[in-house]
């Protein structure tokens, strides 16, 4: 595995970014998610193997059968990258009512989710430890999600590799094709330039609407984590980006 880049000498600590899609311009060659280094924990280890089999689905190139995989008929959820799983235990806690399909390559990250969720005994998370540019590609119908949520993906600070970042125009349409009319996209970053081309990018997908007049409130669903109360400490600044899905069903 390799390491994210570190932040400039000038920037906050970067708190823990989930390996995310990479750049789907340009897919001969680049993976679409970046490998971070780190160790699985015991407690993770037992948690993939106790309740990995329940709550971790194979990927496979076909249609997914989300009644199936959940057990009931729910609003579907698709996370990309959920580092840890806090913010994703948190969120699928407060909102029972709806099913969360979470994406993440980072094995100590799907083992720190599992954990989560038999302590919390939550029933409305099923993992897809896989590229998530697949899952969205082969695995998701077009207008099958009712929201999509994308937490703090790598900002890739250096200007070479801003064409690193997810949030780039091919993948938005991709994502905004999976949205189901009046669906919604949950972007957040902690990363002010980033931010802005988020923003750019959302705003001229015609599929998409923007919910506010440029960034929006952050919504309840979404928990502050330990490195955004750091930062909002420090004086940093998040943005929270919410978008919805236009069109008749």
């Amino acid at each position: 595995m390799t390491e994210t880049p570190t932040s400039p000498a000038t920037a906050r600590p970067a708190p823990h970014r989930p390996d995310t899609p990479a750049d789907v311009a340009h897919p001969k060659g680049i993976k679409s998610y970046v490998r971070r280094a780190g160790r699985t924990t015991t407690g993770q280890s037992r948690a993939l193997e106790e309740l990995g089999p329940r709550y971790v689905l194979d990927y496979a190139p076909q249609p997914l059968d989300a009644h199936a995989a959940f057990g009931r008929q729910a609003p579907l959820i698709l996370e990309i990258g959920f580092g840890m799983g806090e913010a994703t235990a948190h969120i699928a806690g407060v909102r029972p009512g709806d099913d969360f399909l979470c994406c993440e390559v980072h094995e100590p990250g799907v083992g720190a989710l599992l954990k989560r969720i038999g302590e919390q005994g939550l029933t409305n998370i099923r993992i897809v430890q896989h590229d998530a540019v697949e899952v969205l590609e082969h695995m998701l119908a077009p207008q099958s999600l009712a929201g999509i949520h994308i937490f703090f993906p790598d900002p890739w600070h250096k200007k070479r590799h801003n064409k690193r970042r997810l949030i780039q125009p091919p993948l938005v349409a991709r994502l905004a094709s999976r949205l189901a009319p009046g669906g919604y996209l949950h972007c957040a970053t902690d990363w002010q330039p980033y931010a802005e081309q988020m923003l750019q990018v959302l705003s001229h997908e015609p599929l998409l609407a923007n919910t506010a007049t440029g960034y929006a409130p952050k919504p309840d669903y979404r928990p502050l984590t330990k490195f955004e109360n750091r930062g909002l400490r420090l004086g940093h600044g998040v943005w929270d980006l919410v978008f919805r899905r236009t069109g008749q069903a």
